[in-house]
């Protein structure tokens, strides 16, 4: 019995659909993946941005701190007017107590704005004590670990409290980020007992 050989199957036609569709699909992934690479950098300088941020606060903190221990030592007071920049690092003979607060509105020809850092007076001229805390690099070009100028603190009393035995003082300081971007300012509340004597009932 013979068979007629079956005839060979024509091939079909490709439409291009498999091309396109991976090409979509190519073209889908590689927008994803740079989107993601652009994310995971903005996260990191995010992160940069929080530790330089902290590193700042930490500093202005340690400035505030011996601020206080300052005044702690004895050398409270009323106060004088401030007139300029004292560097507490070389000459710390010469820090003081300002009788001149800080302002919490705009700055004056005496007076400076707390919350405007570096401190200065209306007419441009540099108020408080700079002092450097231990492991900070004080350095114009931005870096790791530095700090563009150095920190600085400001000392104003604020009378005795209602027992009349505690003397308060507003101890405020500031430090700047080596990039001159970030600036943290803290204030505190001191109080300084004055040395009173019970001497019991005669």
């Amino acid at each position: 019995m013979f068979q007629t050989p079956l005839a060979p199957a024509r091939p079909q036609r490709q439409s291009g659909v498999v091309l396109i569709t991976a090409m979509i699909f190519l073209l889908v992934i590689t927008v994803l993946g740079v989107s993601m690479f652009r994310n995971f950098g903005w996260l990191e300088r995010m992160s940069g941005y929080g530790m330089e941020k902290q590193r700042v606060l930490n500093i202005a903190q340690n400035t505030l701190q011996y601020a206080e221990w300052w005044v702690s030592q004895g050398n409270g007071g009323a106060g004088t007017a401030c007139t300029g920049l004292v560097d507490g690092d070389t000459t710390p003979s010469s820090i003081q107590v300002c009788s001149n607060a800080l302002l919490s509105t705009t700055a004056t020809s005496t007076q400076a704005q707390v919350s405007v850092a570096p401190w200065k007076t209306s007419g441009g001229t540099d108020l408080g004590v700079s002092y450097t805390p231990a492991n900070v690099t004080v350095s114009s070009t931005p870096g790791a670990g530095a700090v563009a100028i150095k920190p600085r603190f400001y000392i104003s009393p604020l009378g005795m409290d209602p027992s009349g035995v505690v003397q308060l003082y507003q101890v405020s300081a500031m430090a700047e980020g080596g990039g001159g971007d970030t600036t943290a300012v803290v204030q505190s509340v001191y109080g300084v007992k004055s040395n009173v004597i019970d001497a019991g009932g005669l």
